[in-house]
């Protein structure tokens, strides 16, 4: 059994901050790539970015120099710093982990979600 945990959501004004978290639990031999999605309310979910086990980032154009990804190992954890934020990132954050358990069966995993609501 895998749980995929985010936290860190709230309220927060244009041009602020807020860093999210994701920790991933359970079964877990290792995990490999690591993703944060959005979905606002009447839209598609849509990838924000993802980060590698070794790091490598990538970034959705409209969050680019904005918003960073970032991993910790050692705590099955993946953050997401966001920037300058603007009304239009309110949505639902969630986050993704592609988990081999212990019986060495590899899927991908999703969290519930995080509100993020950037407004004045």
């Amino acid at each position: 059994q895998v749980q995929v945990v985010e936290s860190g959501g709230g309220l927060v004004q244009p041009g602020g901050s807020l860093r999210v978290s994701c920790v991933v639990s359970g079964s877990i031999f290792g995990i490999n790539a690591m993703g944060w999605y959005r979905q606002a309310p009447g839209k598609q979910r849509e990838l924000i970015g993802s980060i590698t086990t070794y790091g490598r980032t990538n970034y959705a154009d409209s969050v680019k120099g904005r918003f960073t990804i970032s991993r910790d190992n050692a705590k099955n954890a993946v953050y997401l710093q966001m920037n300058s934020l603007k009304p239009e990132d309110t949505a639902v954050y969630y986050c993704n982990a592609e988990v081999t358990n212990r019986n060495r069966v590899s899927r991908l995993y999703w969290g519930q979600g995080t509100q993020v609501t950037v407004s004045s």
